[in-house]
């Protein structure tokens, strides 16, 4: 690397965007599909769960990024249990508004407030954001389209009624900035 060029950089970058930005919905859904399968003790899985979150947030008449941000919340994990839900608001960042990668990003302590005190922690931990302009956002997310998106009898959209807006969100120009190709 230490030898190459400005015009080799500029080559690999627009080689390294393309075919990233060509793959990337791709790539989401087969980390989504991977959700697919155990219910860990749910009623549905967490790629239903995910479905239903998006179905919920169309029907409520959510913003596109806030569909799309409720259809990936849970994302994260695939490879980041532990703290699923900044790796989530990660990946979405640079697409997404403010307030979705927000919401996205402090869902998993909000959503604390369902079953924090029944294993012994604050139930009121979200509450330490309440400055937040997000804050109601959070709150209203947890309570709309995650905490109740167990439900197996609900009447959940295929994920092809979200290819459209997964396309839209994920065409806008993207952070690819690690090699300074692509700048939001």
């Amino acid at each position: 690397m230490e030898d190459g060029t400005k015009e080799d950089y500029e080559f690999l970058g627009e080689e390294f965007s393309e075919h990233t930005l060509g793959v990337l919905v791709e790539n989401l859904l087969a980390m989504l599909r991977v959700l697919q399968g155990p219910t860990l003790g749910y009623q549905v899985d967490r790629y239903e769960h995910s479905l239903q979150s998006a179905s919920r947030a169309l029907r409520a008449d959510e913003s596109v990024d806030m569909i799309v941000g409720a259809l990936l919340h849970d994302i994260g994990d695939v490879f980041a249990p532990v703290n699923h839900s900044q790796a989530a608001a990660t990946i979405l960042k640079p697409y997404v508004d403010e307030r979705t990668e927000w919401v996205v990003r402090h869902h998993g302590l909000f959503q604390g407030y369902y079953y924090f005190h029944h294993n012994g922690g604050a139930r009121d931990a979200r509450e330490r954001y309440s400055d937040s302009p997000f804050y109601d956002d959070c709150v209203r997310f947890c309570a709309e389209f995650d905490q109740n998106c167990f439900d197996p009898s609900y009447d959940t959209l295929p994920i092809e009624a979200f290819q459209p807006l997964l396309d839209e969100v994920f065409s806008r120009p993207g952070a690819l900035d690690a090699i300074g190709t692509v700048q939001r």
